[in-house]
């Protein structure tokens, strides 16, 4: 297996999904609408794990990860399942447990718990 994928890898892949997500959201509510509505936030974190699953589970990794040549396995390098690849996502809905992770590989509680790991391409 490769590298494990760098933080700052994993960040601007993150920024990328998030911008992409607000930018669909806005395409389906409008700017009006997504600018005055207080939620949302919540319709953007919806694209969000929508299109990290599925991605995910048919290409290795969402567009972020994509673009930022992480890839998104199980730990014996095999891709990650729907049912995996929806619980790693909702874990990093959650924000917190991929803050917590181990030093040595960088792998988050959402990969820990799922058996999964992110490489470098």
């Amino acid at each position: 297996m490769s590298d494990y994928a760098s933080w700052p890898r994993r960040i601007v892949a993150l920024v990328i999904d998030w911008m992409v997500s607000t930018l669909v959201t806005i395409g389906f509510l409008g700017l009006g609408d997504y600018t005055e509505n207080p939620s949302s936030g919540w319709v953007v974190l919806g694209v969000f794990a929508i299109e990290a699953t599925v991605l995910t589970t048919l290409t290795g990794g969402s567009f972020g990860q994509l673009l930022t040549r992480v890839r998104v396995l199980r730990t014996d390098g095999r891709p990650l399942s729907l049912l995996m690849a929806l619980a790693r996502t909702l874990l990093i809905c959650l924000v917190i447990p991929p803050l917590i992770y181990k030093t040595d590989s960088g792998r988050g509680l959402h990969d820990l718990w799922t058996g999964s790991a992110a490489y470098e391409r």
